[in-house]
């Protein structure tokens, strides 16, 4: 199910222009998982892959899930303004590099980029044209059963997370729009309408 938030909604754009799509979500709602489904449906589009200070998760490819790198590394490229958005998620660093964001755009190619709450503003006020869109689980229980089945964080980790999560869900009213992650396909296909839409900036 897609929700329109603040009026800002699928058909609210007439201008053939690509735009950048921000998918953001709490912790264990499938961002990952929506956004490698739409990557299979629409592999056109231009997805960023983020830079990061966690270590790879098992499965995790470096260059295409994320970049890893260490602190000094991310360090310089923050100072260096190589990134159109940074921030610290749970201990670890995050950011998205800005150039290829920028020339997926001027290319006319729609691009999607998926992130913490933290760096979906930072998005926001550097590209007020940005579509922001929430990933919410279909309740809180079933959020809480997705993070505490992962079992690669232990409980302290978890609990932290779903304090964050709380949070992360009440900001959705700074959002363009809203996707429930019942099912993944769906959800995909919904994120996927929304990316689509041409922006009337």
């Amino acid at each position: 199910m897609t929700e329109s938030v603040n009026g800002r909604g699928p058909g609210s754009g007439v201008a053939a222009r690509s735009r950048l799509t921000v998918v953001s979500g709490p912790s264990g709602v499938g961002k990952s998982s929506v956004v490698g489904e739409l990557r299979r449906i629409h592999p056109e589009l231009y997805f960023s892959v983020s830079v990061t200070t966690r270590r790879p998760r098992p499965g995790e490819v470096d260059g295409a899930h994320y970049h890893f790198v260490d602190l000094a590394e991310f360090d310089r490229m923050a100072d260096a303004g190589e990134l159109l958005e940074h921030a610290e998620f749970a201990g670890n660093h995050y950011g998205t590099p800005r150039a290829p964001v920028e020339a997926a755009l001027a290319a006319g190619k729609p691009a999607v980029l998926e992130i913490e709450l933290q760096g979906a503003r930072q998005v926001r006020k550097a590209m007020p044209e940005a579509q922001l869109v929430m990933l919410v689980p279909p309740s809180w229980d079933v959020l809480v059963s997705r993070l505490t089945g992962r079992g690669t964080e232990d409980e302290a980790v978890v609990a932290r997370r779903l304090a964050i999560a709380e949070d992360e869900l009440a900001a959705a009213k700074e959002f363009d729009a809203v996707v429930v992650n019942a099912d993944v396909r769906q959800a995909a296909n919904e994120l996927l309408t929304l990316v689509l839409t041409p922006s009337s900036e």
